[in-house]
């Protein structure tokens, strides 16, 4: 007789108000299985995530683990059958040692009451060889790359005897060596009959790492089965309900004789950017790829602003460009979306006319008193022209998904009658019906206003359809440049591969 699954899920439905997150979602998951789970922001993913660890109880249904009902299942008796949860922010305490963030939950005492480090030390570099990774037990977690913050949650995982491992978008940070590490990692778990339950967004990863995969779209789950079934086209139609537009950007053609909108020579920025030369032309995208210090967002923070120690020359339509401060880039129609938009690029418990008006601030208070009139009227324009879904323009961003928050950030930069638009990682942590959406916005503007794009991303992807000109660029060197026909995934792949060599070397 075939053992029973080792987490079964059926009929699970769950409501918050009117809206109803899950609706009678029956799935299961088998002991020392990868899974993948699929969806658009908003589709049911992360509450019934929440139900598997406990926090959230369902209005209906019941969770079976090792085929027993568990009753109402709280986070310690989720815990206690071995079901541990690893979010995007990983959960850890930055300022405390590899070692103390492991043990912090477990706290292992001596009879006289001290902590006995000796033996957390032994079990640290146990578990470690388990997953086959070395770290400084001693290092502070917050000077350890991404990949290092992720192998320490993973790790405090393993040590609290988990045998279904929940992965929230794991990779949102890593590089692409750094994927092929978690994943060596993931499939060395599942070899020691630990499951993975591996939520993402980015279909090349799925493909990859997972046996099976379940897709959900407005709360109900709309296909499963063997990763074999599946193909790109496939999971990204489950999740969005139509085909999307995947064709290659196609950049308008350019007048001979025209001015650059951006203008680069011999830039160095401190020690992370070198005789950086380039030109940027209206209408164009033009993607800049590399590993993580290759000095790509030191040379857009100099183009903003945001960095003094610059030498070299820049321009923005042939006009000299040497942005002391933020607010003289934006004057020079520059503008920066960062990768982190919840940090550095919202203000969250304001709404979206708030943030919208925000970088332009001269030109809806004068002086310094605010014309309501036309910031309602020109937010309603962005907000209609950037397709955000919203009940309105007074609601706070911070209600609103990853993908409809990244619109808001583009949009208010465009608010600025910016010339260039500078996008770091633009689509992290985006669904992948919302990111068509706001690729296909960055292309509307390109033809339609001449503006310029530099794209900084780390998906391979992603700069392979949407970038007329990738320049490739490690240890703060442009080092190649790929465009036309010779602009594919695997070129880009190998260009990368390529620095990492001599970045090693």
């Amino acid at each position: 007789m075939a053992s029973p699954p080792l987490i079964e899920l059926r009929g699970i439905s769950k409501r918050f108000g009117g809206v109803r997150a899950l609706d009678d979602v029956s799935m299961s998951i088998d002991r020392a299985e990868i899974r993948c789970l699929a969806g658009e922001n908003g589709s049911g993913k992360s509450t019934l995530i929440k139900i598997v660890s406990g926090v959230y109880q369902p209005d209906a249904g019941e969770i079976l683990i090792d085929g027993e009902p568990t009753g109402r299942l709280d986070p310690a008796t989720s815990i206690a059958h071995g079901v541990q949860v690893i979010y995007q922010d990983l959960s850890l305490f930055p300022t405390l040692s590899v070692v103390e963030n492991l043990f912090l939950n477990t706290y292992l005492r001596e009879k006289r009451g001290t902590v006995d480090w000796r033996r957390g030390r032994k079990m640290a570099r146990e578990v470690l060889e388990r997953l086959d990774v070395e770290l400084d037990l001693d290092a502070n977690v917050e000077t350890l790359p991404a990949a290092g913050r992720q192998i320490v949650a993973i790790a405090r995982a393993v040590l609290a005897d988990a045998r279904l491992i929940i992965m929230d978008e794991p990779t949102t940070a890593l590089t692409g060596r750094e994927v092929e590490r978690m994943f060596r990692i993931v499939r060395d778990l599942q070899a020691q009959g630990i499951a993975v339950l591996f939520v993402s967004h980015k279909m090349r990863e799925m493909l990859e790492i997972s046996e099976a995969l379940t897709v959900f779209r407005n709360g109900k789950k709309v296909e499963e089965g063997p990763i074999s079934e599946f193909d790109e086209r496939k999971i990204t139609r489950a999740m969005t309900g139509r085909d999307l537009n995947t064709g290659h950007f196609e950049a308008p053609a350019i007048a001979a004789g025209t001015t650059p909108r951006l203008r680069l020579k011999d830039v160095s920025v401190g020690r992370q950017v070198h005789d950086v030369s380039l030109d940027v032309m209206p209408g164009e995208v033009v993607g800049l790829s590399g590993l993580i210090g290759a000095g790509r967002t030191s040379l857009v923070k100099a183009i903003f602003g945001l960095r003094r120690d610059v030498t070299g020359t820049m321009e923005i339509d042939g006009q000299p460009l040497a942005p002391a401060s933020v607010s003289e880039a934006i004057d020079a129609g520059v503008a920066y979306v960062p990768e982190d938009r919840l940090s550095e690029g919202l203000f969250l418990n304001r709404s979206i006319r708030d943030n919208a008006i925000s970088a332009a601030m001269d030109r809806y208070a004068p002086r310094l008193w605010l014309d309501g009139k036309r910031a309602r009227s020109e937010t309603e324009t962005m907000f209609n022209d950037m397709q955000i879904s919203a009940p309105g323009t007074e609601v706070p961003v911070s209600t609103l998904s990853g993908g409809n928050q990244q619109r808001v950030v583009i949009g208010r930069w465009l608010m600025t009658d910016a010339k260039l638009l500078m996008l770091n990682g633009p689509t992290v942590g985006v669904d992948v019906g919302s990111k068509e959406q706001i690729h296909s916005i960055i292309h509307g503007l390109t033809r339609d206003k001449g503006l310029a794009v530099i794209m900084i991303s780390d998906d391979i992807p992603e700069l392979a359809a949407n970038c007329n000109r990738v320049l490739t660029m490690a240890d703060g060197r442009l080092t190649g440049e790929l465009s036309g026909d010779a602009l594919t995934e695997d070129a880009l792949d190998a260009a990368l591969a390529g620095a990492t060599r001599k970045e090693t070397a």
